[in-house]
């Protein structure tokens, strides 16, 4: 296609496919929770040592978050969607014959083949927001940077719907966890090259992306945003920013509600209302359902208060911090309710308000941080806010044991107050006045 040409919609052709990339990262990633009881029968693992396989994802997933955003920076968003994304469909593929390893070559401990499987594993998808939010930034028009992100982004709550069918569907169909291992990492890599033959660091380096739609990415922002000057800024003088520590901390809150949900909600379920384990797999979808609609509304929310009021403040602060404020009072209302069908209409409600402002977070730092710095940025924030889904499930063990169940939601109702306080604080935007490593 010319340049010449009158297509301008190229470029939602690219954020589909990062949708779609992201989704089936979130799919490889928890398609291991569903072959845990064949795994643990193999290699005779106790509850214990499948925790342990199952936590060894996130101490690579968060270093790789950090590393990632920072190579797309260096290197360009293509060259680490390839690098990492061939390498993590090379380790899901891997891990179905990890505990073998291990025997063969650590000593004869399958939990070491597995540990340092994942650890790599989770590494190579870290990256995957970071990569995705970076490549939004140019990618995106002015006008459309939270949509834009919000599509990405979809795919932690679509992926949380889908993975539970995809992964079951492919265990009853193989009837072999090794193999819907290898059927996944081959679908990795068969989507990813397909992404590759479409797609540019830069619009502009695309002979796809015709000079109206260049003209567009390009195109003058109606907000209050300043150009990024040409200066080199340095990543030190950002990450102090208070705008990006309070974003960091609003962020933290959603990934500590999220993997709250994700760790806790079947075993709460189970032991408060019972449900059996054949109704889990579908009742469990349920809180995911809202989010997925949320992500996208928040971003059009977001995209809408931008073009009417030309303010980033009201566009994100004061959206984010009305979201959290509904999502802080579903939380404390949860420790209260005592039916099922109340509970599960009021987590429902909480994760979809909690959704509503992620694509927030994420174009914070595109509206606040020059491109050459979109990528470490992302990157420290997602690294830091992955320090949640340690803590989350780990406290609210703690918390259900000494305090009961009610506890958790109020836990997580503190949480989401501090993140509610702390973007009714932010102010997004390069400052001017004192320079971008200004305050």
């Amino acid at each position: 296609m010319s340049r010449a040409s009158t297509h301008h919609r190229f470029r939602y052709l690219i954020f589909l496919m990062v949708l779609v990339i992201t989704m089936i990262n979130y799919i490889d990633r928890g398609a291991i929770s569903y072959a845990a009881e064949s795994i643990t029968h193999e290699y005779g693992m106790g509850g214990v040592a499948w925790g342990q396989v199952l936590g060894f994802f996130g101490y690579g997933y968060m270093f790789g978050a950090l590393a990632g955003g920072a190579l797309a920076d260096v290197w360009g968003t293509r060259r680490v969607w390839a690098l990492m994304g061939f390498a993590w469909s090379f380790f899901e593929g891997a891990s179905a014959f990890a505990g073998d390893l291990g025997l063969m070559l650590f000593g004869g401990s399958a939990l070491a083949g597995f540990a340092v499987v994942r650890i790599l594993f989770g590494f190579t998808e870290g990256p995957v927001y970071s990569v995705m939010n970076k490549t939004m930034s140019a990618w995106a028009a002015p006008a459309e940077r939270a949509t834009s992100v919000s599509v990405g982004i979809l795919s932690t709550p679509l992926g949380a719907l889908v993975t539970a069918p995809v992964s079951v569907g492919l265990l009853l169909l193989t009837g072999n966890w090794r193999i819907t291992f290898l059927i996944l990492a081959i679908v990795s890599a068969l989507v990813l090259a397909a992404f590759l033959t479409i797609f540019t660091s830069l619009p502009k380096d695309n002979p796809r992306v015709s000079a109206r739609e260049l003209e567009i990415i390009r195109g003058a922002s109606t907000s209050d945003v300043a150009t990024a000057p040409a200066v080199s800024v340095s990543y030190l003088s950002l990450i102090r920013r208070p705008t990006l520590i309070l974003n960091t901390i609003a962020y933290f809150s959603l990934v500590y509600v999220t993997f709250m949900l994700v760790s806790w909600t079947p075993k709460y379920l189970q032991d408060q209302f019972h449900f059996s384990l054949t109704s889990l797999w579908y009742v469990g979808m349920i809180p995911w359902a809202g989010a997925c609609i949320t992500i996208l509304l928040g971003g059009r929310i977001s995209d809408w208060l931008m073009r009417r009021t030309a303010s980033l403040v009201v566009a994100r602060s004061v959206f984010a911090a009305a979201s959290l404020l509904l999502t802080t009072l579903c939380l404390a209302l949860l420790s209260q309710a005592h039916s099922a069908v109340t509970v599960i209409a009021l987590m429902t409600l909480a994760n979809a308000s909690n959704s509503l402002p992620n694509v927030v977070y994420w174009t914070v730092i595109i509206d606040s941080v020059p491109a050459s710095r979109v990528g470490a940025i992302s990157g420290s924030m997602h690294f830091i806010a992955s320090f949640a889904a340690v803590i989350a499930p780990t406290l609210t063990g703690y918390l259900a044991a000494a305090f009961g169940y009610p506890s958790m939601f109020l836990a997580a109702a503190a949480v989401t107050a501090v993140a509610m306080i702390a973007m009714a604080l932010v102010k997004p935007g390069i400052p001017v006045e004192q320079g971008i490593a200004g305050t």
